[in-house]
């Protein structure tokens, strides 16, 4: 029996009041105890969803999908008891069967799986990036608003110890007033330069949609896999993971893949919602493609939800000026806050105040942010008790447009002047097209 964490007095009382009134407890799709197991339905279930699945393993797991009948077979040699779909909506069929959804679909068809879920009040884990467009993103963070159950999308780093000391030190004012903040990787999956083809052997080298077809492997349903994206042929650069990353219509490369990672810290330590420009700059978008190498500027402005400040992201070959000119540590991928008193750099793992000897005897704050019981462990709990994720969509879909609007940026090819509240770029219609996408015919939002 997996080791559940005690609840509180408090909440066994919140608990007992709500049984004996006959209603939900954190918005659950039906009266249980505390230590009652969730019932979960998790849709993808290879490669990041075979980790999520693990992840959440100690529940009762109801339903396995995958467009891939291989995948859901394998699955269920451990989960035995779950039904067996490769169509998601199938799943929402049977929606008595299942209190929280875990959506671990490719990109293109997070928001397909996870709306429904939430319009049927299910508590919902969605893997990063949240949604493949800025459109969707707003959608599911409006959704989820209305659903009021627990959500978690999957950035699992943000419930490291590391992150939380980091956010403490840039609210508490250890390196003074923040104007700029620098995030950059050196993955660079995208359309390959000679130089990053070297530096990433693992990815293939693609310059262009193929015009042949491949044979669809066994057990796959294409069509369902292509889902609201354009048709084409099946093509071994499209399949399996993570190849489809780079491919416009499936992912948008690194930057919302990875954004949703490393720009998490700059905006929970700087408490980010909305920029209101946005420039990109690297070489000619390929109408394909993602880019292998290119970077970012935001332009936050001062409101009562966020403070001034110039956010850069970087990628692939494209660096900040500081890590070029050897003025902080080059490490491979970082955050760097820029203060009027000094600069923190940061990466998962550790950080370090610069420059170092004006800090040897700065005395840190004392930790205020509780320790995480785990980032899908959040989701759990928070499924039973109501109480908050870190990452839920509120949080993750401001996150999510914002990562998405620098690929609008680049796609269109000039400084965007963004209007959050209307959903609008207000300075040219060239980026319309990437902010909301028509669908394939068959499937809609709605």
């Amino acid at each position: 029996m997996p080791r559940k964490t005690r609840p509180s007095r408090r909440l066994l009382l919140k608990q007992g009041f709500a049984a004996a009134a006959g209603l939900y407890v954190g918005g659950s799709a039906r009266a249980a105890s505390y230590y009652d197991k969730l019932r979960i339905a998790v849709i993808g279930c290879g490669g990041r969803g075979g980790g999520n699945l693990q992840s959440v393993s100690s529940e009762h797991i109801t339903f396995l999908c995958d467009v891939n009948e291989s995948t859901v077979r394998k699955a269920a040699e451990t989960h035995t008891q779950a039904r067996q779909e490769v169509d998601f909506r199938r799943v929402f069929d049977r929606a008595s069967e299942f209190d929280a959804v875990v959506v671990s679909t490719c990109e293109h068809t997070h928001a397909f799986a996870t709306l429904p879920a939430l319009q049927l009040g299910k508590h919902v884990y969605c893997e990063k990036p949240l949604t493949h467009s800025v459109y969707e993103a707003r959608v599911i963070r409006e959704a989820a608003a209305r659903a009021n159950v627990a959500t978690q999308m999957g950035t699992q780093i943000h419930a490291g110890d590391n992150y939380r000391r980091v956010v403490e030190l840039v609210q508490t004012g250890a390196i003074g007033k923040v104007t700029e903040c620098h995030v950059w990787v050196g993955r660079a999956w995208g359309l390959q330069s000679a130089e990053d083809a070297q530096r990433n052997r693992d990815i293939v080298h693609v310059t262009d949609r193929p015009a042949g077809a491949d044979p669809i492997p066994a057990g796959l349903n294409w069509d369902l896999w292509l889902g609201p994206a354009p048709e084409r042929p099946f093509n071994s650069v499209y399949f399996p993971g993570p190849k489809w990353y780079r491919w416009w219509d499936f992912g948008n490369g690194t930057m919302s893949d990875l954004g949703s990672h490393w720009v998490d810290l700059a905006f929970w330590a700087l408490k980010l919602r909305a920029p209101s420009t946005i420039e990109a700059f690297g070489d000619p978008a390929h109408p394909e493609i993602a880019p292998a190498s290119m970077h970012v500027k935001y332009e936050y402005k001062a409101s009562a939800q966020q403070p001034e400040v110039d956010v850069f992201w970087y990628q692939g070959s494209h660096k900040p000026e500081p890590v070029a000119n050897g003025s902080v540590p080059a490490w491979d991928s970082g955050v760097l806050f820029v203060g009027d008193k000094g600069m923190l750099l940061s990466d998962y793992g550790r950080h370090v105040l610069l420059p170092e000897d004006r800090f040897k005897d700065f005395r840190r704050p004392d930790p205020f942010i509780p320790k995480s019981l785990g980032h899908h462990e959040e989701w759990l709990h928070a499924c039973r008790t109501g109480d908050p994720t870190t990452c839920n969509f509120e949080y993750a879909g401001w996150l999510t447009e914002a990562n998405h609007l620098g690929n609008v940026a680049y796609r269109a090819g000039q400084k965007l002047e963004w209007d959050a509240e209307k959903m609008k770029v207000t300075n040219t219609s060239a980026a319309d097209r990437f902010i909301r996408r028509d669908y394939r015919s068959g499937w809609s939002l709605g």
